[in-house]
């Protein structure tokens, strides 16, 4: 089962959401405003797509942080303890395809060659 990570009225996760749709394959939605990260998945994204993947430094969660916050973000471990507390700051959509392999944002290129 596929699963998309990500918050409904991000225009990323909808386009991605209406791609999979369209292409008519079945997947589930996580949305991090209602039912929050979980740990160890932000874990795993951090590991195998890197923390500065995941962390959306172009984003205005981002840029609402104060400038001590932004600065103690040097790690996996930082980033993770502001991206739980801050979940819009992740990067979107965040994807777990059937086969395990993880991605993150759209594009439909990307997904084509995720699912052949």
């Amino acid at each position: 089962m596929i699963t998309v990570y990500g918050i409904p009225n991000c225009d990323t996760v909808k386009r991605a959401r209406a791609w999979l749709t369209e292409q008519g394959l079945a997947y589930q939605f996580h949305d991090f405003k209602k039912s929050g990260v979980p740990p160890a998945e932000l874990a795993a994204w951090c590991e195998q797509l890197g923390w500065e993947r995941v962390l959306n430094r172009a984003g205005t969660t981002w840029r609402k942080q104060g400038e001590a916050d932004r600065a103690a973000v040097v790690d996996s471990a930082s980033a993770q303890a502001l991206l739980l507390r801050e979940p819009s700051a992740i990067k979107r959509p965040v994807v777990r395809w059937g086969d395990g392999r993880w991605s993150i944002g759209f594009s439909a290129a990307q997904f084509a060659e995720l699912i052949s």
